[in-house]
């Protein structure tokens, strides 16, 4: 019988920072597994090293849910953000494995495909509304069909989503967090312009999402939601904080704009009220932050029943192999929504080499075994790890803020 016999960690930072996971088994066989949590990645990585890649040595990777139960059940100290993503990365590279020793590509594995190709948004911005929508014809003429846009508020500096220059946006750029000023009343008053503008230059013929980022109470929710109803947004993302679930149950009472939550939640639990009362539209866990493709598909099944659909959560904080899994994921599943993308940098294609493509606004897996990811162990040691947090938010006052 074949036995894990090596798992190693990889942190490296080709264009950001990554952490992977690579178990290798007594048959040769190996698989990959993303363990990225942004601002945190050591945290994850010392987690792996230190107490998961002990007690896999000798086990059997065929036996997935075990595996999953035991690192989940067995750890007695469950959920949270580094737990999570730890077990995220084992269960990962156990069903990259297991594909391969099949011969066959991951979505195969989990019921064959439920459609030919994944829908995709992108990430427009502008430091101002017609920046704004010079990012968005750049992205139609790129064949984009949904698109996020974000626009900087004037005057403030904390605006979420905006990228700097040309490049792909990414917030964890400094060794120490930035801190950036919030006005929430600004935003308030600017970005219904915004999305207004949008659609008056773009019409209605492509999806058009806005990223609210967790910064208003339920309340200025509601009424950003209805002020918006008018541009007929695919969804508004994280409208609030979802530490309190019943929360979003105000903004349902006072619009109709859909609502999409989950990127920063980790498990079935922190979803489970929203899912089953319907107080979301989408939800947006991830691979890589959901305990794996094992969890996530739990979470999915639960929001099949309930007419929610997925719109995973696929920025660039997370590596190739979670873009890999998750597209594979989203090809299979039948209440699939939307999924994010933003390409990485090019020198992360010196060390991750996938098989996903882009064409005509959507993501297409490869027929390769498994994951259909390499990784290459040397061009990840020129890349040594940065040290880099994501932005903290103030008000005009001073006091922290949710960013």
């Amino acid at each position: 019988m074949s036995v894990i016999e090596r798992a190693e960690v990889f942190v490296c930072s080709p264009g950001r920072n990554f952490v992977t996971l690579r178990i290798t088994t007594s048959d040769g066989v190996t698989g990959l597994g993303d363990a990225t949590l942004n601002g945190r990645e050591l945290a994850v990585a010392g987690y792996l090293r230190d107490h998961v890649a002990p007690l896999l040595v000798g086990r059997d990777p065929a036996r997935i849910e075990d595996m999953w139960q035991y690192l989940y059940r067995g750890a007695y100290w469950r959920r949270g953000p580094v737990t999570m993503t730890a077990i995220a990365a084992v269960d990962t590279a156990l069903w990259d494995i297991k594909g391969k020793v099949a011969g066959l590509p991951l979505y195969q594995l989990l019921g064959g495909r439920s459609r030919d190709g994944v829908l995709v948004y992108a990430h427009a911005s502008g430091t101002d509304v017609p920046a704004l929508l010079d990012d968005v014809a750049r992205l139609r003429d790129l064949g984009y069909s949904a698109i996020r846009a974000q626009a900087a508020v004037p005057g403030i500096g904390g605006t979420y989503g905006v990228r700097k220059g040309t490049g792909a946006y990414e917030p964890a750029a400094t060794a120490l967090p930035d801190e950036q000023v919030w006005s929430t009343e600004a935003y308030l008053d600017h970005a219904p312009k915004y999305l207004r503008a949008v659609r008056e230059r773009f019409g209605f013929d492509f999806h058009l999402l806005h990223d609210v980022h967790h910064r208003l109470t339920p309340i200025e929710a509601a009424r950003f939601g209805k002020e918006v109803e008018e541009c007929r947004l695919f969804w508004m993302e994280d409208p609030t904080p979802a530490e309190d679930q019943e929360s979003f149950r105000l903004i349902r009472q006072h619009t109709t704009t859909p609502i999409a939550v989950g990127e920063a939640l980790s498990s079935i639990w922190d979803v489970q009220r929203l899912i089953t009362e319907q107080l979301i539209d989408y939800v947006r866990c991830t691979v890589v932050h959901a305990g794996g493709i094992t969890h996530l598909r739990r979470i999915f099944d639960l929001a099949a029943l309930h007419q929610v659909r997925t719109g995973s959560h696929g920025a660039t904080d997370l590596s190739p192999v979670t873009l890999a899994a998750a597209v594979h994921v989203d090809t299979a599943v039948p209440n699939f929504g939307i999924q994010e993308y933003m390409a990485h940098a090019e020198v992360t294609g010196e060390v991750f080499r996938s098989g996903v493509r882009y064409r005509d606004g959507m993501l297409h897996v490869g027929e390769q075994p498994g994951l259909g990811v390499e990784f290459d162990e040397q061009a990840a040691s020129r890349f040594p790890y940065e040290a880099r947090y994501l932005p903290v938010a103030r008000r005009l006052d001073g006091s922290v803020h949710d960013w």
